[in-house]
């Protein structure tokens, strides 16, 4: 039988690299000396690639600043001290997924309809069994029938149980019958779906808060993450998501769906330091293996060089 190989971060940023990034190297890096027209090619190539104005203006100028304490003159000298800044801003929040040792972690996972959120779920879910967990879903999204069906398909690939109410019952419901059952199967890991409106749903987010506290009261700190999934296709309206969701049921964490689908990964840059959240797992394909727990050098290493099988 053929296994398919997980696709690899690197793999993932094909898009973004060869629209953006490859460009750096291959055309401005390649350049001959250091002029203004060198940065300002800089400053267009990492906003167009979704990094966000904001956050460019600080890399580019942290970047020609060491380059003139250096008294560089060529072009080729900077790719360095790029990738070592851009590494700088994508590791100053990172923090471990699940820390610590416990009889029973529950995640809740949120995000909007369409960002990827059910098939990350499912890939997380297959993560854990992976790795020798004991993994139970909950169907907390109630107020679509075609969600709770959509989980159930996903948890079956998954091979992992599920704990789904009729449509319209009440999210926290679900949530405190998954874990009761958890506890009765001997399951170690709860992963809760949430309701996907948009985000400028305010009752959405008194609902988040909801299920927030009925996992608080069945185990002690729970929910251990609040992972936002994020479509890096969406750009920079995944930062305003980001935001709203943080402040209604406090982010631990991003999920960054169909990073392989996007010419724009950039975006990754911009959420970590726009919003101060840690990029925990990125989806680098379609299939259950493509969920990758993120590195920011093996990224920043990406968004510039091609693998073995595209070079």
């Amino acid at each position: 039988m053929f296994l398919r190989r997980a696709k690899s971060i690197q793999e993932s940023l094909t898009k973004t690299r060869r629209s953006f990034f490859g460009r750096l190297a291959t055309s401005l890096f390649g350049r001959g000396d250091l002029d203004e027209a060198f940065w300002d090619e800089l400053e267009e190539s990492l906003i167009l690639a979704d990094v966000g104005v904001d956050v460019t203006l600080e890399v580019v100028g942290n970047v020609r600043r060491r380059a003139e304490e250096r008294a560089m003159r060529k072009a080729s000298e900077v790719e360095g001290i790029l990738r070592q800044e851009l590494v700088r801003i994508l590791s100053q929040n990172q923090q471990p997924y699940l820390p610590g040792v416990r009889d029973l972690s529950v995640v809740l996972v949120v995000g909007v309809n369409g960002s990827g959120k059910t098939t990350s779920i499912a890939k997380l879910a297959h993560y854990h069994v992976a790795r020798g967990d004991r993994v139970l879903l909950g169907a907390a999204d109630t107020f679509r029938a075609a969600a709770i069906d959509q989980l159930r398909i996903w948890a079956d690939r998954a091979r992992v149980d599920i704990v789904a109410h009729q449509p319209g019952a009440d999210p926290g419901a679900v949530v405190f019958d998954t874990i009761q059952a958890a506890r009765a199967r001997g399951a170690n890991v709860v992963i809760v779906d949430t309701a996907g409106r948009l985000h400028t749903k305010h009752n959405l987010m008194a609902e988040l808060q909801k299920i927030r506290n009925v996992a608080a009261k069945q185990v002690h700190q729970a929910p251990h993450e609040v992972l936002l999934v994020v479509d890096a296709t969406n750009g920079q309206n995944a930062i305003a998501q980001a935001r709203v969701f943080g402040e209604a049921v406090g982010v631990t964490g991003v999920v960054v769906a169909k990073l392989d689908s996007s010419a724009k990964g950039g975006v990754i840059l911009a959420i970590a330091r726009e919003l101060g959240l840690p990029i925990k797992f990125v989806g680098t394909g379609e299939t259950l293996d493509d969920l990758a727990p993120f590195d920011p050098e093996a990224f920043v290493a990406g968004l510039f060089e091609p693998v073995a099988e595209e070079a």
